[in-house]
C-alpha cells in the first residue's frame, strides 16, 4: 500500500507496492474508523497481485494500523502470536514473488 507506507530516513519504498490493487487509492479506505467494517478494502486486497507480500511486510515490519494483505490489525495480532502461521505467510510471500519473476510455474 504504497500511499500509506510512512518514509522516514533511508527507508524505501518495495517496487512491488506500485503493482499493489491499492496503488492510488485513499489510503482512508484501508484505515476505517473504529467499528466500521473494513470489507471493502479486504475485498481490494483479494484481488491483489501482491497481496502476500503485503501481508508478508505488514506482518513483518510491524505495522499496527489498517488493512495490509487483507488482514485487519487484530487478525495480524493473531498471525504474529503463532510461529507457524508467520512462516506460512513468509514462505507464500516468497513464492508469490518467485512466481511473478517467472521462477516458479
Amino acid at each position: 500500500m504504497a500511499a500509506v507506507i510512512p518514509r522516514t530516513g533511508a527507508e524505501t519504498t518495495p517496487e512491488w507496492m506500485a503493482r499493489a490493487a491499492c496503488a492510488g487509492m485513499d489510503p482512508e479506505l484501508f484505515h476505517p474508523d473504529r467499528g466500521e467494517s473494513s470489507d471493502e478494502a479486504k475485498a481490494v486486497c483479494a484481488g491483489c497481485p501482491v497481496q502476500l507480500r503485503c501481508r508478508w511486510f505488514a506482518l513483518s515490519h510491524l505495522e499496527k494500523f489498517g488493512v495490509w494483505g487483507g488482514l485487519s490489525e487484530r487478525q495480524r495480532r493473531q498471525v504474529r502470536r503463532s510461529p507457524s502461521r508467520m512462516d506460512t505467510v513468509r514462505i507464500l510471500a516468497g513464492l508469490e514473488e518467485a512466481r511473478e519473476r517467472g521462477a516458479v510455474g
